[in-house]
């Protein structure tokens, strides 16, 4: 298939679209996307390589400042700083600039006489053809000279680089679809966002990574509107999604790092310099994309501190990468970087025992101290278990032996002991083991019920609080002992009540003082919950959201089940080896007239916009609100995250990630640019916070409205019906998925309609929905469909980019059939459906045993059996688990067509186009919306 990739008409793209193993085809010039292979027309001939790849960070540039006085004005022309297009001395150019002017290259001091030959035997090779070369108008690069596209260069980056090369010049327009005829396809969900088509000179480089891929941030809009009128009567929130920590997965390139401490920023708006700045004063300064002050470009700038010799300015990271990190010098550091701290709380009370999570834990911290990250072996580790009474272990370096210490007042805690509880991970690794060997069996008789959890923790904060880090709790039943002790307020009467919602708020104001008390002391809590019963849920994940920590839920945990076992030992173990950014602050900057409004996620907001995070968890997601305050008047906009933070391994450093997007005053041009994943994402948040702080149905309502809000707008604005009523539901093709996603967040467990969830799961849900990366978030609210028994020879099969997945279904049960078998997964569990009438050699097959009726439903492990089938469906279900970021690993459970009503409900309702309960169908909610936007109903 790759083959398909370099045979491609002008003016195509592909992109490799990893959940449906195939390409999928890109119409540059309208942003319009299609499966199938698009003919090939004749057309003007291009760059031999084509146009299927892109090409890499020039790293051959010769410009810098060491040029005399002519040369660096042919390089910069103009006084304004803008640089004059017709340069091109060298071959490879900064985007959207002219065909060259014929001339020599330009002599660069410093170069070593050998290299500086190689790179003008490079430039020669990527010089524009001559005149009498056969170049069309029409043709891509038209006008500038051709890039040159290596072989090796990632698919992925091709609208990114059609962008640059300025060939995208025409806005991007709206092709209209009709949501009553046209069904939502589930393979668009995993199509790239909206093309963004910067303007030509925006960037000073040709790199094809200068913007900000959109797993590490993401606006719902990849075109600004000018003004906050015309944002309004689009009716689109205006927000960005941001995943600063996010996981570097197979085929992801790396975060370059900038080892130089030499950190080039705006002197009155703070920006760091990135690719969309100007150089001026004939490159002594720089021209800031935010506030337009000039700045002074530092001194060593442009010398290579490694090779002691003047450096090349184009090849710095800075100005080719959207997202970098800086190695921080000593002046962004209040106290020099503190070694990692992990502090875990182990609940071993009769409950916590018996369920066997404390063996599970024990084991699985054993199992992982050598992932722990302790690269400089400063890494410190403290044990502490609790039941109504705290237990101490002092560990003295050098043996291997340990010491329990018992403080039985948990009124007023204390440490027993000024040294050897928390210890050095290294040197007390004898004496940890020795330990961890021995905890269950200390405490297998335990009979004490209850659970001193908030003295465990100011036990925990004492520990480390000079130092901060991660306190790890884990806990298998409510806290009713000492501080922040809690009551059982579960009342089955006031489910589904308007009264519900104060279900979801903390109960007792101990979980959220205490919260910022950590915060203050760069302390980050995560929450391990296992209780058969009510927990507690939306206090204890107060802890965690105002750390920056995470919640991770396991109802009814029994490690006699290996399947629970396995699913917290993988969760908890991946968290525990987890690299994560220490004592970190995050900042995001816009560009003049953008104002960040509100903040959505994990984190304490410290000042009007300065989010802390004691430690930031990878592949944790943000939301912020952006509003526009006043006109724009700039063709272009950047937004750019700043975090500082210290490494697990001691190291102070600042990850920027830099996102421009074009400006437009044209209404068809913001919502042909909406990013529907982007909108629903924010959307989760917003419907979330507002059901904390209104109510669950003012929440629901709210979502509702904002869709209706969406379409009536467009209708009026976009349709030739205008604000008549109409027979048709329309809405730009882009936007098509985002009244099947608003459904989906309506069903979701977090804030459906319904008097049957339990607050401890709808808690636990909301902790979701405000967490989770887009990656996660969207199967989350539209869960994946697979057919299993019928799907193509080559599903299940190891292909060029790993195992091939089945074509999504849509989410309807119409499309079960009696002997078929089937998988549906939410990214947090996994349903393998079988028919009734589903003959015995499937079953056999698949599970190994003789017929559908010895087959029991729940959860499950799939035996890998001799056959091909077998190993298809093992293989699929692996992929799955692994194809995300995230240490998330589902349950996967069987469930049979006529088994129990609970399970089969579960499943059921995540084919969320079906009715369920008081919850329409996709058509029936499809026709509401129809009605209110032509004003039928009312709301």
């Amino acid at each position: 298939m790759a083959s398909s990739t370099q045979q491609l008409p002008p003016g195509w793209a592909a992109e490799w679209d990893a959940a449906n193993q195939r390409y999928l085809f890109i119409e540059t010039a309208t942003g319009r996307t299609q499966w199938e292979p698009p003919l090939h027309v004749p057309t003007a001939p291009i760059d031999e390589h084509g146009t299927s790849v892109s090409p890499p960070p020039s790293h051959h540039h010769p410009r810098r400042r060491q040029y005399a006085a002519g040369q660096t004005q042919a390089y910069y022309g103009t006084t304004d700083g803008l640089m004059d297009p017709s340069y091109g001395a060298a071959g490879v150019v900064g985007p959207q600039t002219q065909q060259p002017v014929a001339s020599g290259p330009l002599f660069t001091p410093g170069l070593a006489a050998e290299q500086q030959f190689a790179a003008q035997q490079q430039q020669a090779l990527f010089q524009a053809p001559s005149s009498h070369e056969s170049q069309y108008i029409n043709a891509p690069g038209f006008g500038q000279e051709p890039v040159y596209y290596p072989p090796s260069a990632p698919v992925n980056q091709l609208a990114d680089q059609f962008g640059q090369m300025g060939l995208a010049q025409k806005p991007l327009q709206p092709y209209t679809t009709n949501l009553l005829t046209s069904p939502p396809d589930p393979r668009e969900l995993s199509h790239p966002p909206p093309e963004i088509r910067l303007p030509p000179n925006s960037c000073i480089t040709a790199s094809p990574y200068a913007n900000a891929d959109h797993t590490y941030q993401r606006s719902t809009l990849n075109a600004i509107p000018t003004t906050s009128s015309l944002l309004n009567k689009a009716k689109i929130p205006l927000a960005l999604v941001i995943t600063p920590y996010r996981a570097v997965k197979d085929g992801d390139s790396p975060v370059p790092l900038v080892t130089d401490t030499v950190i080039a920023r705006c002197r009155r708006c703070r920006t760091y310099i990135n690719p969309y700045v100007q150089f001026i004063d004939g490159g002594n300064r720089w021209r800031c994309c935010m506030c337009n002050m000039s700045n002074e470009v530092p001194q060593l700038f442009d010398w290579d501190q490694v090779r002691n010799q003047p450096g090349e300015r184009w090849a710095r990271d800075e100005l080719n990468h959207a997202v970098v990190e800086f190695v921080a010098p000593t002046e962004y550091m209040v106290r020099p970087p503190q070694p990692a701290v992990y502090v875990i709380l182990i609940d071993v009370s009769h409950t916590a025992i018996q369920s066997g999570m404390v063996a599970t834990a024990t084991r699985t911290i054993l199992e992982s101290l050598d992932r722990i990250p302790n690269e400089d072996e400063r890494t410190k580790i403290a044990i502490i278990a609790y039941d109504t009474s705290l237990y101490f272990f002092s560990m003295p370096p050098g043996t291997t032996e340990s010491t329990m210490l018992v403080v039985s007042d948990v009124d007023d805690v204390f440490l027993p002991k000024p040294t050897d509880l928390l210890v050095n991970l290294s040197e007390a690794k004898a004496s940890l083991e020795s330990l961890l060997t021995r905890i269950n069996d200390m405490f297998q008789d335990n009979h004490t019920v209850g659970s001193a959890m908030g003295p465990a923790l100011q036990a925990g904060f004492k520990l480390m609080a000079p130092i901060g880090g991660k306190i790890i709790v884990l806990s298998a039943s409510l806290p009713n002992v000492g501080a922040g002790a809690l009551k059982n307020r579960e009342d089955p009467k006031i489910l589904g009540t308007s009264k519900e919602s104060a279900l979801l708020q903390p109960a007792s104001p101990f979980y959220k003082t205490f919260a910022i008390e950590c915060s203050r002391a760069q302390v980050s809590v995560d929450m391990f919950l296992f209780s058969a019963s009510y927990q507690d849920v939306a206090s204890l994940a107060c802890l965690p959201h105002y750390t920056s920590g995470q919640t991770f839920f396991y109802p009814a945990f029994s490690a006699s089940r290996s399947e629970d076992a396995i699913k917290f030992a993988h969760e908890f173990g991946e968290i525990l080896a987890m690299p994560i950014m220490l004592e970190a602050v995050m900042r995001v900057r816009a560009s003049k007239g953008l104002r960040m409004a509100s903040f959505h996620g994990n984190f304490f907001v410290r000042s009007t916009d300065l989010l802390a995070m004691p430690a930031v968890p990878m592949d944790q997601s943000y939301a912020i609100e952006v509003q526009i305050e006043d006109t724009i008047t700039a063709p272009f906009v950047v937004f750019q995250t700043a975090v500082l933070h210290t490494t697990c391994y001691g190291e102070r450093r600042i990850r920027v990630i830099t996102l421009a997007l074009p400006t437009t005053s044209n209404l068809s041009e913001v919502f042909a640019s909406a990013d529907q994943v982007a909108i629903a994402t924010f959307l989760a948040n917003k419907a979330v916070e507002r059901s904390i702080t209104h109510k669950l149905e003012d929440s629901r309502d709210a979502i509702m409205q904002k869709l209706v809000d969406i379409l009536m707008s467009y209708k009026s604005s976009m349709t030739a019906a205008g604000a008549g009523a109409s027979a048709q539901l329309a809405i730009s093709e882009n936007l098509k998925m985002l009244p099947l996603l608003t459904l989906g967040l309506l069903k979701n467990v977090g804030i459906r309609q319904s008097a049957q969830i339990p607050p401890d799961l709808r808690a636990y849900a909301q902790c979701l929905l405000t967490s989770l990366p887009s990656q996660l978030l969207i199967p989350y609210i539209h869960p994946n469909f697979y057919s299993l028994h019928n799907m193509p020879p080559e599903a299940g099969t190891v292909g060029e980019h790993g195992v091939i997945l089945p074509i999504p279904l849509p989410l309807t049960s119409e499309r079960l059939e009696r002997h078929g078998l089937y998988l549906i997964e939410d990214s947090q569990n996994m349903f393998l459906w079988i028919g009734r009438d589903a003959v015995p050699g499937l079953v056999e097959d698949v599970f190994n045993l003789p017929s559908y009726e010895v087959l029991r439903g729940g959860k499950t492990t799939l035996p890998v059996l001799d056959n091909d089938f077998s190993q298809r469906v093992n293989a699929i279900i692996q992929k799955i688990r692994e194809m995300r970021r995230g240490v998330y690993y589902p349950h996967l459970y069987v469930v049979k067509e006529d088994g129990e009503p609970p399970l089969r409900l579960w499943a059921l309702s995540c084919l969320i186009q079906d009715r369920a309960d008081v919850l329409p169908s996709y058509q029936q909610f499809i026709g509401q919306v129809r009605d209110k936007v032509n004003g039928a109903g009312t709301y």
